[in-house]
C-alpha cells in the first residue's frame, strides 16, 4: 500500500532530470505540477531558466502545466513559457489524466508526472500507471490545504527510509 507513494525516479529539481533517458523510455509528454515544482506556491515567478528548458524540451516533449490550482493563476504560467496548461486537476483522481491521454492522443506508457508532493503528484501518477518523477520543493511556503499533505508526507518518508525504499537527498532515475 504505501508504494503507490514511491516514484519511478527521484531529482533535486526539474533541471537535474536526465531527459534523454526518458525520451529514451519513449515518453511524449511531461506533466509539469506548479506549485512549488515550477514556482514557489502563492508567488508568481516566472524563471528565465525554466523558460530555456521548456523551449528545449519542447522539441521532444509535449509539456503540460497539469496543476490543482485555479486557472486564474496556472494560466498566466502557461502563458508565459508559451505550453498548454491543466488546471483543477484533482490530483490524485484520475479524471484529468484520463482526460490528457485522450485530448493528447497519448497512451500512460507516453507520459510522465513531474511534482513535488507525493499524495498527490505521485499518488496520481502511479495510480493512472504513468512514470512518476519526484523533486524537491522549491519553496518550504506552501499553500494552506497542502499543509496537512507535508505532514503525512512526513511519515510516509520515514516509513520509505526505514525500508530503505527512499532517502530523502539520495537522487536516482
Amino acid at each position: 500500500m504505501i508504494k503507490r507513494f514511491l516514484p519511478d525516479i527521484y531529482k533535486e529539481s526539474i533541471f537535474t532530470i536526465n531527459y534523454k533517458k526518458l525520451k529514451k523510455m519513449g515518453i511524449k509528454c511531461l506533466l509539469y505540477d506548479l506549485d512549488n515544482t515550477i514556482s514557489p506556491a502563492k508567488e508568481e515567478i516566472f524563471y528565465e531558466e525554466t523558460k530555456e528548458l521548456f523551449d528545449k524540451l519542447k522539441k521532444d516533449f509535449k509539456i503540460i502545466l497539469f496543476s490543482n490550482n485555479f486557472p486564474s493563476r496556472v494560466s498566466k504560467f502557461g502563458n508565459y513559457y508559451d505550453v498548454d496548461i491543466a488546471c483543477i486537476s484533482l490530483k490524485p483522481f484520475k479524471y484529468k489524466y484520463r482526460y490528457i491521454l485522450k485530448k493528447y492522443n497519448l497512451k500512460k506508457e507516453e507520459v510522465a508526472s513531474i511534482g513535488d508532493q507525493l499524495l498527490t503528484d505521485i499518488q496520481g501518477g502511479n495510480k493512472m500507471g504513468i512514470t512518476t518523477i519526484l523533486v524537491n520543493p522549491i519553496s518550504k511556503i506552501d499553500e494552506r490545504e497542502t499543509f496537512l499533505n507535508r505532514q503525512i508526507e512526513k511519515k510516509i518518508f520515514n516509513i520509505f527510509e526505514q525500508k530503505n525504499y527512499l532517502i530523502k537527498g539520495r537522487y536516482y532515475d
